[in-house]
């Protein structure tokens, strides 16, 4: 069982714009990239730092298992993840020693990672998040700002055309008073 290094520590959060002013604004961390994961019903900002990230973690279903952390817990710490040579033999040395572990074989994360998570009961308190890269990781990855790309490209289309029709609505408009139609005579 190999500990690569930490690979990002959760923030459970109940909106992702107000924290960005610490972790953004007021530290410098960039924000690369944010992420829906359906499967775990959740948005995820990611702030690169060194090696690791932060992972800013916003619920979207009041039934999540994020948001019944939030609605229990508040916003904090989540988890941490530790990244893992190969997650199917780490998995089977921890429960060979006893380890409570609430995935026993891994499932799909962000990016494609395999990932299991070890309960907090087995760990003092604190929920860990196990993880081993894929080869699908980087076109996910990839794939994933390419979307975002063309959804920012698309609602700036959108806001460009709606300032343009306001300012032609607003020339014409101005048109109209400059030329004002004589009213005719009976």
């Amino acid at each position: 069982m190999a500990i690569k290094r930490i690979d990002h520590i959760a923030i459970v959060v109940e909106d992702i714009e107000q924290p960005l002013g610490f972790w953004k604004d007021a530290l410098g961390l960039e924000l690369t990239h944010v992420e829906q994961v359906p499967s775990q019903e959740s948005i995820v900002a990611f702030l690169p730092s060194g090696e690791s990230e932060i992972e800013l973690v916003k619920p979207t279903s009041p039934t999540s298992g994020v948001a019944k952390y939030l609605a229990k817990r508040g916003p904090g710490m989540h988890h941490i993840c530790f990244e893992v040579d190969d997650i199917q033999a780490t998995l089977a040395r921890l429960k060979e020693r006893g380890i409570e572990l609430i995935n026993e074989t891994p499932t799909i994360g962000t990016g494609g990672k395999k990932i299991a998570f070890i309960h907090p009961r087995s760990t003092s308190g604190v929920l860990v998040e196990l993880y081993e890269l894929t080869p699908e990781e980087p076109v996910r990855r990839s794939q994933s700002l390419d979307e975002l790309r063309r959804r920012l490209v698309a609602e700036g289309q959108a806001a460009l055309a709606g300032v343009m029709g306001f300012w032609q609505a607003l020339w014409e408009g101005n048109d109209k008073k400059r030329d004002p139609v004589e009213p005719k005579n009976p």
